[in-house]
């Protein structure tokens, strides 16, 4: 597959098949990697070939393959809609056809997985950077997706709070796929790519990939 912004290929004539739980990305800023990753879940559709999500084709199956892939960005803030933490993790469930108990007890549990259930009912946008990371990934997982996209979920966030969004990641039943420049978060990774300049440059085990994409880029001036 292959997309390009007017006459800029970021993404340049790419074949996978992503089986693997856990999935790293790496790959310098402007490399294509964002791009490549909105793909699984139709928020870009290629200009040419496609992207299937059990068998469905992003094309033409956008609401199916949503529920099935969720997405988090790299700030949170641009992912919160909701006045307070309980009602944006509800919204996600507002299409779900569960009854209110149901999705009450849904959310609660979501928030309480989070270390955020305490906070249920306070503004979201008081919340910290580290909480509202968490807020963010509580919202998509609420709706119970089979793969999770993270783009740099971990970029603005302190050491502490890294390793916490890590360890969350590490231990999630989803399929995830992982975007960062946190490099040390893909140890135990089953396999991490490479991409430059629109292309998947390597592919294969988290630490020779780390060690490829580390060598690539003190090579350059």
């Amino acid at each position: 597959m292959t997309h390009a912004y007017g006459d800029r290929v970021v993404v340049d004539d790419v074949s996978l098949d992503l089986r693997e739980h856990r999935i790293g990305l790496i790959g310098a800023n402007g490399s294509g990697k964002s791009t490549l990753a909105r793909m699984v879940n139709g928020l870009i559709v290629p200009d040419t070939g496609r992207v299937l999500v059990d068998g469905l084709d992003t094309r033409d199956h956008v609401k199916e393959i949503r529920r099935r892939v969720g997405f988090v960005f790299p700030d949170a803030d641009t992912q919160i809609i909701m006045p307070t933490v309980a009602e944006d993790v509800r919204i996600g469930l507002r299409d779900s056809g569960l009854s209110r108990d149901e999705i009450e007890a849904r959310v609660d549990e979501a928030l309480a997985r989070h270390g955020l259930l305490e906070h249920r009912d306070h503004p979201a946008h008081l919340l910290s950077s580290g909480q509202k990371q968490m807020l963010a990934l509580a919202s998509v997982l609420v709706t119970e997706p089979q793969i999770l996209v993270c783009d740099e979920p971990t970029t603005l966030l302190d050491l502490r709070n890294v390793r916490i969004i890590t360890e969350t990641l590490r231990t999630l039943p989803q399929q995830v796929i992982l975007l960062t420049h946190h490099l040390d978060t893909l140890s135990g990774f089953d396999r991490v790519l490479v991409m430059d300049a629109g292309k998947i440059v390597f592919d294969g085990a988290p630490e020779d990939a780390v060690a490829y994409y580390v060598a690539l880029m003190e090579q350059r001036p």
